[in-house]
């Protein structure tokens, strides 16, 4: 990954301290991505020992195939596509993923075709892509080897509305949802139940051949059955609980009655429920998890202590509401600045997972960028410290930028520019509040997915220097 901007938020610190703050929260932030990297995690997992193909330690006799298949979805699957053409080469005889729009040009692949589609707000390309991985699922034979890639943004990029619900119908659940703040684990059990793909229902299709599915998983704690809304694996979500979340978020009235139909038909019994765990066709289903965010924050901590700093890695499960996290963050960046508690300065604190905004204002942001604003007020007047939070993918929520960098003099620059911080988070216009300061981080997308990475940097005392 590349910080497009690097040299620009370097220079729009105030201190000599600041800039060192800024220059090693950038590279730890940078290793956290780099170690999730698709091609790379498809390359370390992904062996082939003459005949036999060996995934994680397991070998799998190739012998016992007749063809070879490869689908798949998400905003990584273009480079672990990639990665599994050069693996298998001409071995396999057809191949086809849905990959994020304006990406397909970075990668080489003859043997499997990749389809741009949209996130995250899924479009007609989706649905085209989605129905040709059906007609590929639908091919396979008894004898055949179906791998399929999923990452995250899978869902969105792999859609196919349920019979008598239209795209339009179920964009407009996932916006209504994604602006009231539901959880992607919520999201995805209302997605999978108005859906033909999702929830075990694209493993339907393939069976009674061989199916593996290579995750890199952007759900904390890699349950398998929300990843990309599990096309797969067993989902263990009903009906009655896709309905429950809408009317949790008291939507149940709003969303189309195409979708309260469907979803009701289901409660009662009316059309099949997704696939349960003894249904048999998982019996030819193995499931490999080839990259995560644990992983990255973990790569993020062993960069903070090669760059001279005392590390801790706080957790790669953080959740809530985007602005209280920040104001969690600052809490722990003082108690450091403090009394040397819970690590002693000089400092890197990690973390890990994926916060949510429940959007209550018309301005423009993202979580990471909600999560900083609100951080830099609790930080204001602190020497040598620093909160920087990203989105792996490079894309946080509906905005062209990774996330935000703040410093101790964040709030003396806004001022200066006669930017009221607290309107902007009320607004939920964190995006223009750091773009006045150029403080933006910038990326493009990272061709990767594993949910969010922050860094808190707490630096010992040294003289301001100040500009």
């Amino acid at each position: 990954m590349k910080i497009l901007n690097n040299l620009e938020i370097l220079n729009n610190a105030r201190s000599t301290v600041d800039r060192r703050a800024r220059d090693l929260a950038l590279k730890i932030l940078k290793a956290a991505v780099d170690a999730a990297d698709p091609y790379a995690a498809i390359m370390n997992h992904v062996k082939l020992h003459e005949k036999f193909l060996v995934i994680n330690g397991v070998s799998i006799d190739l012998s016992a195939y007749n063809r070879i298949f490869v689908i798949g979805t998400g905003k990584a699957s273009g480079a672990m596509a990639e990665a599994l053409e050069k693996i298998l080469g001409n071995l396999i005889a057809i191949g086809h993923v849905n990959i994020l729009r304006g990406t397909k040009s970075k990668f080489k692949t003859t043997q499997i075709w990749l389809h741009e589609a949209d996130h995250p707000i899924p479009s007609e390309a989706g649905v085209k892509g989605s129905k040709r991985i059906i007609e590929i699922a639908k091919r396979a034979k008894r004898r055949d080897l179906v791998i399929c890639l999923i990452s995250g943004g899978g869902s969105a990029l792999m859609p196919l509305p349920a019979e008598g619900i239209t795209l339009a119908d179920k964009q407009q659940v996932t916006e209504s949802l994604l602006a009231c703040g539901a959880t992607i684990d919520e999201i995805n059990v209302v997605r999978k139940h108005i859906s033909k793909i999702k929830g075990g229902q694209l493993a339907k299709e393939v069976y009674p051949a061989t199916l593996i599915s290579l995750i890199l998983s952007d759900v904390l704690g890699d349950p398998l059955d929300a990843i990309a809304s599990g096309p797969t694996v067993p989902d263990i979500s009903t009906y009655g609980e896709a309905i429950s979340i809408i009317k949790k978020y008291e939507l149940w009235q709003k969303i189309p009655k195409s979708v309260q139909h469907h979803l009701t038909a289901g409660l009662h019994n009316k059309i099949p429920e997704t696939p349960k765990p003894t249904d048999k066709i998982f019996r030819n289903n193995r499931v490999f998890i080839v990259g995560n965010n644990h992983l990255a924050a973990q790569a993020a901590y062993e960069q903070a202590k090669k760059l001279g700093l005392n590390a801790l890695f706080l957790s790669s499960l953080i959740q809530g509401e985007a602005r209280h996290v920040g104001t969690v963050y600052a809490a722990i960046t003082k108690e450091v600045v403090n009394s040397n508690n819970p690590i002693q300065k000089p400092a890197a604190i990690i973390a890990g997972g994926e916060t949510t905004v429940t959007v209550v204002g018309q301005g423009h942001g993202g979580r990471n960028q909600e999560l900083v604003l609100s951080a830099s007020m609790g930080i204001e007047g602190l020497s040598g410290v620093v909160v920087a939070s990203i989105g792996t993918d490079g894309i946080d929520g509906p905005t062209d930028a990774a996330g935000a960098i703040a410093d101790g003099k964040t709030m003396i620059r806004s001022r200066a520019k006669k930017l009221d911080a607290t309107m902007h988070l009320k607004n939920n216009n964190s995006y223009t509040f750091f773009k006045h300061l150029n403080d933006l981080i910038f990326t493009g997308p990272t061709g990767t997915n594993v949910n969010d990475v922050s860094v808190m940097i707490i630096l010992g005392l040294e003289k301001e220097d100040n500009r």
